[in-house]
């Protein structure tokens, strides 16, 4: 049922892009630089697009941007995870070792304890 929602939802999103796109097909010119400034740098790159194409992307690298700054920001959680995780391994291997090196208990009684647990 809710794999038949999901769709539904995907395809009304999809409908709402195609209706901004069809309605967005103007050309429009892309400039780098101010006119002034252009003229002064003696670079005039311009390219002209569709409007929805100019919206979409404009979406699509602020998602990009998004993405990258929250990876960027959460770097410093992974790495104190990831020193934990390594911390706990050594804290367990540590501990199983002490266990090993401890042997064989000098009392029967104590023996017989462990054995069952």
């Amino acid at each position: 049922m809710l794999k038949y929602l999901r769709y539904l939802v995907l395809l009304a999103i999809g409908l709402c892009l195609l209706t901004v796109a069809l309605a967005n097909r103007a050309p429009v010119t892309l400039k780098a630089l101010p006119e002034d400034l252009a003229g002064l740098a003696a670079a005039q790159w311009q390219v002209e697009l569709p409007l929805f194409v100019v919206i979409f992307g404009g979406v699509a690298i602020g998602l990009l941007i998004g993405f990258v700054w929250e990876w960027l920001r959460e770097h410093r959680h992974r790495s104190t995870a990831s020193s934990k995780t390594r911390e706990a391994a050594r804290l367990q291997r540590e501990l199983a070792a002490m266990r090993d090196a401890k042997g064989t208990p000098q009392d029967d009684v104590l023996a017989l304890l462990e054995k069952k647990a």
